[in-house]
């Protein structure tokens, strides 16, 4: 009888995968070399920086793109007497071609063509407007109506990196029209360019409409309103401002004084006093802010500091008692009223698609008494 034989099996074995190599520890997690955070820090920055480059530089091309999409559009209906109708066929015929692209529905395609109605020099690319986003550029178009006032605003878009709902919100609450209108006496007291610079700090009037509290509000009352909101009332004062303190102490002489608010402009370098008054302005507001500007200067300005300048917001003002006043006052001031409920002319609508109506199309996210009433804060010590 010969030996049984042994078979294989006909059904496959899974093989089992190869073993995986045993990890090494992590060096950055065990142990920290001499200098290498502030090593990871600068490479940090050069990734966000490197980033926001690139971002700028897609925004550039694509704004390029469409300049000279509505340029070339203009100049067809100029010369060749195309109607309206050749837009919807350039835009079918263009998502025909590029059917992985947005931005050819007849909405942006009419976009376009203002853009290139508006700028008709191909230069203004190369200038502010040309490196923001297109959709802050729509903003530009449909809520902006001269061309020097979208300069102004894409400027100020740009250099302090305002977000698109930033940037309408600005424009909504006619930033421009505000801006360098608050009456002082910097020309004066303060050498140049600081005075024009600080000039253009200041506003007037400034808007309080988001602190929802009553046009009867007292100072405390806005005070507190404006503080507990800081991020939005940084935002109405403008870039530059930093948020100090509220109700800082200073003494003088054995005696206890609280200034409301303090801030520090990292533009113009140096400390700005602002006082709110719930009620006209009266000339010798100007004397008491002035003695907070000169305990500000002697007990917490350094050397490297510029002079402290001082914002008086007060409910209601007199032009030519606030000129007055601020001739005879030492110190620099700037003077503004405050406004607690916004009313501001309702803004014209454009002809053209709405903002909204254009995100969707290009499938982006949608965007985003008659005395005033002395503080109890402010006491005066006894000697």
């Amino acid at each position: 009888m010969s030996p049984t034989k042994k078979t294989r099996s006909l059904v496959p074995v899974k093989s089992r995968p190869p073993a995986a190599p045993p990890r090494r520890a992590v060096a950055a997690l065990t142990e920290a070399h001499e200098g290498y955070t502030s090593w990871l820090s600068e490479l940090k920055s050069r990734i966000s920086e490197g980033r926001r480059r690139a971002a700028v530089a897609v925004n550039t091309e694509l704004v390029q793109l469409y300049w000279e999409i509505g340029n070339s559009i203009l100049e067809k209906q100029k010369t060749q007497k195309w109607g309206s109708g050749v837009i919807d066929k350039l835009g079918h015929d263009l998502r025909t071609a590029f059917p992985e692209m947005h931005g050819f529905s007849r909405a942006n395609l009419m976009y376009m063509r203002a853009f290139a109605e508006a700028w008709p020099d191909e230069a203004i690319l190369q200038q502010p407007v040309g490196q923001l986003s297109w959709g802050a550029n729509i903003v530009l178009l449909t809520k902006v109506k001269t061309a020097k006032a979208r300069r102004f605003y894409a400027a100020q878009a740009l250099e302090h990196g305002w977000s698109r709902s930033v940037l309408m919100h600005q424009i909504e609450s006619q930033l421009l029209e505000r801006t360098g209108k608050a009456a002082t006496n910097f020309d004066r007291h303060l050498p140049e360019p600081h005075a024009t610079q600080a000039t253009a700090a200041l506003k007037d009037p400034y808007h309080f409409d988001f602190l929802g509290v009553g046009t009867e509000a007292d100072e405390r009352a806005i005070e507190t309103a404006l503080t507990s909101q800081i991020t939005t009332f940084l935002l109405e004062l403008g870039a530059g401002f930093a948020f100090v303190g509220r109700q800082v102490h200073v003494e003088v002489g054995g005696d206890d004084f609280h200034i409301d608010l303090l801030f520090y402009h990292l533009g113009l370098r140096c400390y700005v006093v602002v006082e709110l008054k719930a009620t006209e302005f009266k000339p010798d507001h100007t004397g008491q802010l002035g003695f907070y500007l000169s305990a500000v200067d002697a007990q917490i300005r350094n050397d490297l500091d510029n002079p402290t300048i001082g914002l008086l917001l007060c409910k209601t003002k007199n032009r030519m008692v606030v000129e007055y006043a601020l001739l005879a006052a030492k110190n620099p001031i700037g003077v503004a009223e405050y406004q607690l409920v916004q009313s501001l002319p309702k803004q014209l609508k454009s002809s053209l698609p709405s903002t909204e109506q254009i995100e969707r199309e290009l499938g982006a996210p949608a965007v985003a008494g008659s005395s005033p009433k002395k503080k109890p804060s402010r006491t005066r010590g006894r000697r």
